[in-house]
């Protein structure tokens, strides 16, 4: 199989991938396309349908679907022109293909974070830790399969335990570097941050917004999830549950990413700057891995706002 990493500009592709998004749009001619995502384990690509024929089978989203076409560049992008689309059969893939997974093992990863939560020493926080990583097993079964988000870092599985657990040793760091924070109030925001993309968004292979992820957001959710459990914790003090849920509202950082307050606790500023943190490196990795190793200047890349080039 020729997985999408390893696709170079020029080349004819005839190759099985999975839909994981088409739209039929209107160009300014006024002529009909289809604007597909496909993907596999490695990755995303774009894909243009400019010609409609009758090569162009029926196909929906979350179809195996057989493409034909040359891998170009737009904007600096890898695009695939696709002239023919086949259904493919089972059979004639392997959905482990198509499943893109953590470098990491995901129990050697699960004991670490457990480690963390079991060093949370306030009775409350613990107890609530205890609750959602070690008794929750629903929970515990898809946080840790689930990615933390649908492309922009950490989308595949076990993404979301990388990213937590990542976050959290960050976290550890600072609370040893800074008295000023509450290290177990950090540490529980830490690991309690994005709890809520496990119902946020879908499992794989679909990996996309959920009808609550897209109504809602998971920074929302998570409060919810949190709120509910501590409810069940007696004596539970208030305040702590409110510094709890403020770290979780404000971990975007600011109004215009998503977060519907800004960081007022430095406990909830140190936990900004972690998710932020360990979120653009990880966007950094994944950007060099996805270009010619002997690529030095990147381009332009929106999301650094920077013309990125490697070390």
């Amino acid at each position: 199989m020729r997985y999408i990493k390893d696709l170079y500009e020029g080349e004819n592709i005839r190759e099985i991938y999975y839909c994981k998004q088409t739209a039929s749009l209107v160009a300014k001619t006024g002529k009909t396309y289809y604007a597909l995502v496909l993907s596999d384990k490695t990755g995303t690509l774009d894909g243009k349908v400019w010609n409609i024929t009758n090569g162009i089978e029926h196909y929906e989203t979350g179809d195996f679907i057989r493409v034909d076409g040359q891998l170009t560049s737009f904007q600096n992008k890898p695009q695939l022109n696709i002239t023919r689309i086949v259904k493919a059969q089972e059979g004639e893939y392997d959905p482990a293909d198509y499943l893109p997974s953590s470098k990491y093992d995901i129990e050697t990863m699960y004991a670490e974070l457990l480690k963390l939560a079991s060093s949370v020493s306030e009775p409350h926080l613990h107890a609530l830790l205890e609750q959602l990583f070690v008794k929750d097993k629903s929970f515990i079964a898809d946080f840790k399969r689930h990615s933390a988000a649908k492309s922009v870092h950490h989308g595949f599985i076990g993404g979301l335990l990388e990213h937590t657990l990542s976050v959290t040793k960050l976290c550890s760091g600072f609370a040893a570097q800074y008295e000023l924070l509450n290290r177990d109030l950090l540490i529980t925001a830490a690991l309690c941050h994005d709890i809520g993309k496990v119902y946020e968004l879908s499992s794989f292979p679909e990996n996309d917004y959920t009808d609550e992820g897209n109504l809602l957001g998971h920074i929302v959710m998570g409060v919810e999830m949190i709120g509910e459990r501590i409810r069940s914790i007696e004596g539970f003090p208030k305040l702590l549950e409110t510094e709890l849920k403020h770290c979780i509202v404000a971990h975007h950082g600011k109004l215009e990413f998503g977060s519907p307050k800004v960081p007022a606790l430095s406990e909830a500023m140190a936990l900004h700057f972690a998710d932020n943190l360990d979120a653009k490196m990880q966007s950094m990795k994944e950007l060099l891995e996805g270009v010619d190793d002997k690529a030095t200047w990147l381009g332009w890349q929106k999301n650094f706002e920077s013309n990125v080039r490697r070390t």
